[in-house]
């Protein structure tokens, strides 16, 4: 490293200033908070946009007001006096200078403590798209990479009566970045999930999961705990419906147990939660847990032992109102128009959505497949990236462990099969399994167009085989889906994970016309017409259920947005096609 000389300004001369920030990672512990007692950080916050990262570069958070004797300092900044704006949400609808900004923005809000007894205490933030750095009362905590995954931060022994909670958010596409710089959907930014306060004892429960041994006979249900802060001692599991109770050796930190018992089983038609809870010492937590088996056999999706065709749908986590901060009325939502259409089945796609769309399809009956944005184009060769992939999937699969609504995790989408990209997405789906032996992997693949043939190499480290298509729209020549599967014999379950067409909701025209309801239509009958006939299809998730906000897309019709849309982006307007697939659904 060159000598820095007598002159050298660090605010201005630094030219790699994230380095510093770098250096403290947070990792994917995630804490298992269901039903706790938290404190709410939401609300009104004060916001600067930082676009050349001055906050950052010359430590604003450390609010250095004076020099070294005593006089005062020029601010560029007056934190208490900037404009307000509401968290959770995203800035791009906040303001409309907002809109298409991509950068660093300046979250801050002050916040009171008393302390209660505790002797831990943590931050939650549901989400922060893609990093954001947290500093408390001008303390560096950590930087966080991944837009969609939760993180915490311990903040014992910094608190005081009155704190300063300062978060950097940047949304800045990078090639190095998990997604990369690439992608097929609106760039959000900001604190769009929840911000909160958790208190816990010194030993707590940081992980707990239970369900079903991945047996075949649904008649024994183990529990899994992780404590923090404790070595050795007992943890005491209870299921009080079922009439279970009893003790969880931990050593180590951690125990597990295995007990007869005779649940009834999760279905989509009978989406049944027993309430399980498990105390360590003073620490006690809640679930609401389904218990049901999901496996292959063969080309076959098994569910509870029983063969099951996933009929479902993708779906982005969008609204025209709050972008990526979905409200659970909005998922609630989503899930009532996917029931309409007969659907037991939803690809959240391309990212983790909200830990609420996983509660909620828990209760509604709805299976889903749950994904990290390994999209496109990722840089594969670099151990970095990877670290960044697996992290976002450690925090997902831990997360949603106990959601019977998930069924399966995906490792990535629509990536060219290269040896770099194999040995990543393989590790990805070993650590999945390794983290969770009870569900399925997989990924969404492309099919080999010079073959034409599913051919991808992932397919022999994963579970069900994802194929994304688009034969009649983006590739003219529906003969080649026939075909196509003509020469394709996966001994594996697949799953059409997308295929589907743009249409402008309203706009109506001949078969022919491209971005008429009816041309979109004619594309899915003969999609489906020809997806019914094959014997190792045991899945279909048409893109997408609603039009989504999209700046690549420049067609006079599309106006930024994806409009392959079954729904209108309001969802107020069903498409021809929706009809299709909830009569295509509906049958049997």
């Amino acid at each position: 490293m060159e000598k820095q000389t007598g002159n050298f300004q660090e605010g201005i001369h630094t030219p790699d200033f994230w380095e510093r920030y770098r250096e403290r990672l947070l990792p994917a512990a995630v804490i298992a908070d269901r039903f706790r007692e938290t404190e709410s950080l939401d609300g009104v916050w004060r916001y600067g946009i930082d676009q050349y990262d001055s906050c950052l570069r010359n430590r604003w958070f450390e609010e250095r007001e004076t020099d070294g004797d005593g006089r005062a300092l020029p601010l560029d900044y007056s934190f208490d006096h900037w404009d307000t704006i509401r968290v959770p949400s995203c800035w791009n609808l906040h303001s409309e200078k907002l809109f298409l900004y991509e950068g660093s923005v300046v979250y801050t809000r002050k916040f009171s403590y008393r302390s209660r007894g505790e002797q831990r205490v943590f931050l939650k933030f549901g989400g922060a798209n893609y990093r954001a750095a947290v500093f408390v009362n001008q303390s560096y905590l950590g930087l966080h990479q991944g837009g969609s995954t939760p993180f915490y931060v311990e903040v014992t022994g910094l608190l005081q009566a009155e704190n300063r909670l300062l978060v950097v958010v940047n949304n800045t596409r990078r090639r190095g970045g998990v997604p990369a710089d690439n992608t097929d959907w609106f760039n959000y930014g900001g604190l769009y999930r929840g911000v909160e306060l958790i208190r816990l004892p010194g030993a707590f429960i940081r992980s707990f999961s239970a369900g079903l041994e991945p047996d075949g006979r649904f008649n024994r249900i183990y529990a899994r705990v992780g404590i923090d802060g404790a070595r050795d001692g007992v943890a005491i599991l209870k299921i009080p419906e079922l009439g279970l109770a009893a003790e969880i050796r931990v050593k180590d930190g951690q125990g597990a147990v295995s007990l007869p018992a005779a649940p009834e089983l999760w279905s989509p038609g009978h989406p049944k939660l027993y309430d399980v809870s498990v105390e360590f010492g003073s620490d006690k937590l809640t679930e609401r847990i389904g218990f049901r088996e999901i496996r292959a056999e063969g080309r076959e999706i098994l569910l509870n032992g029983k063969s099951i065709f996933l009929k479902g749908v993708c779906a982005h986590e969008e609204s025209v109102t709050n972008g990526k901060s979905v409200t659970e009325e909005e998922i609630r939502e989503n899930y009532a128009l996917a029931k309409e259409m007969n659907c037991n089945f939803m690809r959240l796609a391309h990212y983790p959505h909200s830990e609420a769309a996983a509660r909620i399809a828990d209760e509604a009956g709805i299976l889903l497949w749950a994904e990290i944005p390994v999209y496109w184009a990722i840089e594969f060769d670099d151990p970095a990236v990877y670290a960044d992939a697996e992290n976002q999937l450690t925090a997902l699969i831990a997360r949603d462990i106990n959601r019977a609504s998930v069924i399966l995790w995906s490792v990535g989408n629509e990536n060219a099969d290269t040896d770099a990209r194999l040995a990543f997405m393989g590790a990805l789906a070993d650590k999945a399994r390794a983290l969770d032996g009870t569900r399925l992997i997989s990924a969404a693949c492309l099919v080999d167009h010079e073959k034409l043939e599913i051919t991808d190499r992932l397919a022999e480290k994963i579970d069900v085989i994802g194929i994304n298509e688009y034969y009649g729209w983006y590739d003219p020549d529906f003969s080649k889906l026939p075909r196509m599967f003509a020469n394709s014999q996966p001994q594996k379950p697949v799953i059409i994970s997308e295929f589907g067409a743009d249409a402008k909701a309203g706009h109506h025209g001949p078969r022919e016309e491209m971005y008429s309801e009816e041309f979109q239509l004619a594309v899915y009958e003969k999609q489906l017409e020809t997806l019914s006939a094959i014997d190792y299809v045991k899945g279909i998730s048409p893109w997408i259920f609603f039009d989504f906000r999209c700046p690549r897309r420049l067609h006079f019709m599309q106006n930024h947005y994806n409009l392959k849309g079954l729904l209108s982006a309001d969802k107020q307007h069903r498409k021809l096609a929706f009809y299709a697939m909830q009569r295509f659904y509906g049958r049997d």
